[in-house]
Parts: structure tokens; sequence; C-alpha cells
């Protein structure tokens, strides 16, 4: 399967770029693809992509008008391993970043020492687009801000780990990490002999007991997830985590705001609601505090959080947190907050908004990874190697008239696994997103979603832009 499989220059996580030879935690399951054979495998990866589409695991893409087109998830078979010393230190570094931007999130809304003591500057903060003002002064159940977070982690060509970015507001994704592994259990289920792969199927287990546990005023509380509605990109995930937790799957008009409480209208009345894990960004939560015209939340819920009476996961604001270039300071955050050093390190970043950085990086564009600091999905990137020189002095027009929503970052040689490319096994290059649940405690997903990059040479693993994703074990 591997005769003609030459890995990049970097860090293979398969086989040693030097010498070819396999990483001794592979070794098994080299054995067992060896003895499955590569016209096997194939035969196996097609049936397995009718599985994922007979359990409905698409995503919506939004190029074809208002309700967008619907494409399965790319699956890759070859699964991603990871040893469980080296993830124990990333899970340490994981809660490590999790617990310092609460802390954060708590003090910027609350009594900004942060910014008084000159760590992070105040307009940096107020500037942000995931600035939240109606927020200031709120008081969340337990102090935690993020509840739900998915924090994605790259390597580089030494093998390091880095965080590349953090995501706070409404992370998605989870879903198909949940059912990558259901179907590798199901098609492939001879990879797994002899082996002890961490479960993840408990997830949703954790996540239901992790919002009961923000409802810190009655022990039986009703949970509901809130989601925009059948058109959104990630509805396949709402209605799969509702149905896996047992709960509720609810839109806006659902809910109403009465006597300072929230409350779900059912055919036999209404009933009070504790928490709501929402999937709708901050601006569409309340169109009393947010936007006006927004059709998809509920009127006086923010009234309501603040009164106590209800939790929502995650707290609006916590988008700050999503800010590229508020990113840039969680080190500081760890440093100031926790008083120790990040276990996890950023990746190296120029800031646009510095006159300094900024001179450095519109010498170098085509050197770099430009980000706008507020999109996502493998939008509003420059990735200067791989660009025209027309695209790179549009993106220069761009960064000068607003350099506050800029950073930059080394065009990093990420880690490569085997993967399917076209039938063949090509080294294809991959991230990774772990999910951290935090109500009284916080729980880290063994492995998480890796996102791999499965058309050849690129470096971008969304989906929307051809990136698929792959099963993560974490072994002994």
């Amino acid at each position: 399967m591997f005769k003609d499989y030459q890995p990049k220059k970097g860090f293979d996580e398969y086989f040693s770029s030097d010498d070819f030879l396999p990483r001794s935690s592979l070794e098994p399951l080299l054995t067992s693809l060896g003895e499955m054979g590569l016209h096997q495998l194939n035969i196996s990866h097609e049936i397995a992509r009718k599985l994922l589409l007979r359990h409905g695991a698409t995503f919506r893409l939004n190029d074809s008008g208002s309700k967008g087109s619907e494409r399965i998830l790319p699956f890759d078979p070859l699964p991603r391993v990871i040893g469980s010393l080296e993830w124990l230190g990333l899970e340490r570094g994981l809660i490590q970043r999790l617990e310092a931007i609460d802390l954060f999130l708590a003090d910027v809304y609350g009594k900004q020492q942060i910014i008084n003591d000159g760590i992070i500057p105040r307009d940096f903060i107020e500037s942000s687009d995931g600035w939240r003002p109606q927020m200031k002064g709120f008081v969340l159940p337990l102090g935690k801000w993020c509840h739900v977070s998915g924090l994605d982690l790259i390597r580089d060509g030494n093998g390091e780990w880095l965080v590349l970015e953090d995501n706070l507001r409404c992370p998605s994704g989870v879903a198909y990490f949940l059912e990558n592994r259901l179907v590798m259990k199901r098609i492939f289920p001879s990879l797994f002999n002899g082996r002890v792969v961490r479960p993840i199927e408990d997830y949703p287990s954790y996540l239901l007991k992790s919002l009961q546990e923000l409802a810190v005023w009655t022990d039986t509380p009703k949970v509901v997830l809130l989601t925009p509605g059948v058109f959104n990109s990630a509805y396949f995930e709402h209605s799969y985590l509702a149905q896996q937790m047992g709960i509720q799957l609810v839109e806006g008009s659902d809910l109403v705001c009465q006597n300072q409480n929230v409350y779900l209208k059912t055919t036999s009345g209404i009933k009070k609601v504790d928490v709501i894990y929402r999937r709708i960004d901050d601006d569409y939560l309340d169109p009393k505090f947010f936007r006006k015209d927004s059709m998809l939340g509920v009127p006086g819920l923010i009234d309501v959080l603040k009164k106590g009476r209800v939790a929502i996961a995650n707290a609006p604001g916590t988008g700050l947190a999503d800010d590229k270039l508020i990113y840039t300071f969680v080190p500081e955050m760890i440093r100031y907050y926790l008083k120790e050093e990040p276990i996890i390190n950023n990746v190296k970043t120029y800031v646009c908004a510095r006159s300094s950085d900024l001179s450095f990086v519109l010498e170098n564009l085509g050197k770099l990874v430009v980000k706008s600091v507020s999109e996502a999905g493998g939008y509003g990137m420059l990735i200067g190697p791989h660009s025209s020189q027309i695209d790179i002095d549009k993106f220069s027009a761009k960064i000068k008239a607003n350099p506050r929503n800029y950073i930059a970052q080394p065009t990093l040689d990420l880690s490569t696994v085997p993967s399917l490319s076209d039938g063949e096994v090509y080294p294809c290059h991959v991230d990774l997103r772990p999910y951290v649940l935090r109500g009284k405690n916080t729980w880290v997903s063994p492995g998480g979603l890796t996102r791999v990059a499965l058309k050849r040479d690129s470096l971008i693993v969304n989906s929307s832009q051809g990136g698929g994703c792959k099963d993560t074990w974490v072994v002994g």
C-alpha cells in the first residue's frame, strides 16, 4: 500500500521523512493496512461514503442562493494516531488555555484589570467584531463563559504542537468527529484489532452534563438546543446532537420570555427552560439587545440571562476571544491570570495593527499567510507562496486600508498524514480540533476532528474549500 508513498519535507505522522521507517506506534496499524491492500481500502472507502450519506452526515454550502447546496463531508479512512502520553500533555495545555480565556472574558466584561495594567490595549478590545459592550457587568453561572470550545492545533515541520486559532462562539464539527468513529468501527473493524483506542462515544453525555451543571438554581434543569433552522450549514450537527442528548431542538419562534424567565411553547402550554445551547451567532440572539431585524432570536433573552434565570452556552461576547488579533495575547493571558508559562505555544503571528509588524508584513506578503481577524472557514486569507502578484497587490491594498483587520503568520510546513487522494495514498496536510467542555469540571475529548486538505499540496483543510476529515485515535 505504501510502496509509492513519499513523505514530504517536514513531519509525516506515519513515517520518518529521513529514512522512511514507520514510527513505532504505527507499526501494528501499518501491518493491518498492508493486509487489507489498496484495492480493498478503496472499495471499503466507497461503502463508508454511502453509509455517511445514509446517515445524513452532510454540510451546506451557501453558494446556490439562500438555500445553498448539500454535500457529504469527505471522509478519509486512514486514521490519525496520537500516543496517550503525548495526548496528556496536549490535554493539560488545552485546559490551561481555556481557564485563562475564561478569566480574560470575565475580566474585560467586568473590572478590565488586564486593560488597566497595559497588557492588552483597550482599542484592540473595543474595535473587535466580537466585542459586545452589552455584556459588561454580567455575572455568569460558575463564572464561566466558554462551555463548549474547539481549539485548532497544528504540528509544524519539527512535529511541535501549536495553537493555530481558538473557536469559542459556536464551534462546529463534533458530529462528524463522532460519525467518523462510528463509520470506522463498522467498515474497518480489523484496523482496531489488538489496539486500545480511547472511546469518544460518551461525548454527548459529557456535553449534556456540562450544560445541566450551568443551571445552579435547580436540580432538574431543562436544556434545549437553539438552531437557526434547516438551512444553516451545520443543521445536521444541531439535530444530531439534540437527538444524542435527548433534548429538544428549537428555533427562536419556539421560545418566549415572560415573567423574567424563558419558556418553551408546547401543545400542553409553556414550559420553563433553564439552559440554552445556542448555535446562533450573538447578533441574532436577541433583537432587543443586538440586531433589531433578527427573526432568529428571542426578544428579551439577554434580560433573563442578566437576571440569572437562564444559562446560555456559550455566553454572548465570547466571540471576542475568537478574534485572531486577541488570539495573539493568549500566552500573555496565561502568564497574567495563572502565573504559568503556556504549555502549548501559539504560531508566531504578526499583528498588522502594530506599525513595525505592518511594515514587515507588507514587505514579505509573498512568504506569509495573511488572515482576516474575524473570518473563518478559510475565507479572507492570502497564502503568499501560492498567490499571484495580482492577488498579493490586492491584499496589500486591503491591509493598508484596515490594518486592524489582519494578522500574518509564517507559511508553516504542516504535518502530513497518509490519505486517499484520487484513489492513491498521498501525504496530505492536517490540523486537529479537540473539543473542550466546561461545566463544574473540564473534559477534553480524546482526540478530536482531524481535518485534512485532500487537494494535493493544499494547506486549506476547510470542508467548504475541498477539505475532509478522518478519525483520530488516542492509543496506549
